[in-house]
This record gives structure tokens, sequence and C-alpha cells, in this order.
């Protein structure tokens, strides 16, 4: 029982990584599809090529600042870690970004697509932009 327990502890440290229809799925009904004139699978594609649908994915950039969730929206501009100084567009803290429920994630990302567009966010400009995004989405019931 105890390695049980520990083994579920260990599974939720990680973070939940969706899978791209879960995802699909989830900003369908969240309404990103078409969202800023983004289609679903642009929306998709830019999770995977961001996080790997990690919900719980940090990275740490060149200039100090840190990238959070599922879309890594930065804490310089858009959340605050309470750490750096930030601008909190979107009026969150980082902390908000890294858990398995990813509206705040979504809510932000809509905030950052309505001020700057979809190529805000380098690993969409990177493995999306002008490519068939078509199967991020393909098989999904969406």
């Amino acid at each position: 029982m105890k390695i049980l327990v520990l083994l579920l502890l260990v599974g939720v440290a990680k973070g939940m990584y969706y899978t791209n229809c879960e995802l699909a799925s989830v900003l369908q009904s969240a309404g990103m599809d078409g969202y800023a004139g983004v289609s679903l699978a642009n929306w998709v594609c830019l999770a995977y090529s961001e996080s790997s649908y990690n919900t719980q994915a940090i990275d740490y950039d060149s200039d100090g600042s840190t990238d959070y969730g599922i879309f890594q929206i930065n804490d310089r501009w858009w959340c605050s870690n309470g750490q750096f100084p930030s601008y909190n567009g979107c009026g969150i803290s980082c902390s908000e970004l890294l858990t398995n429920n990813i509206t705040a994630d979504i809510a932000c990302a809509k905030i950052i697509v309505d001020q700057q567009g979809i190529s805000a966010w380098y690993g969409w400009q990177d493995k999306c932009e002008g490519q068939d995004v078509s199967q991020y989405i393909a098989g999904c019931d969406v």
C-alpha cells in the first residue's frame, strides 16, 4: 500500500501530460477553435511545440525569465512568480499555470494572442507556422 501511495505521489509531482485529442477537446470546449483567427490545430501544435502537452513544464530562459505551463507563458510579461519583476499582463501568479486545470493558461493565452497574435510564441513560429498542422487533431472527435 505504501508503494502505491508513493507511486501516485510521484505521478502527481510530474504533472499531467495531455494527449493531443484530450487537449483539443478541452481547448474546443473553452472556445479556442477560431479564437483570434487561430485554428484549433494551431493551438494544439503550439502546446506541443512549447511543452509537449505538459501542464507543469518550466523552462528557464537566457534572459533570466521563466516560462510556465502548457503554453509556456513568460513571467517577465504575463504572470508573477513573486521574485522576478513582471508586467503581469494576465494578472495571475505563475503557479496558477502549473496545475492540471488549464483554465488560467487558456485565459492568459487569449490575452496574449489578443495583444500580440499567435506569433508571440517562438515554438509556434518554429514548428507550426506555415506547416500543415491538421495532424495535431487528426482522428480526434472535435
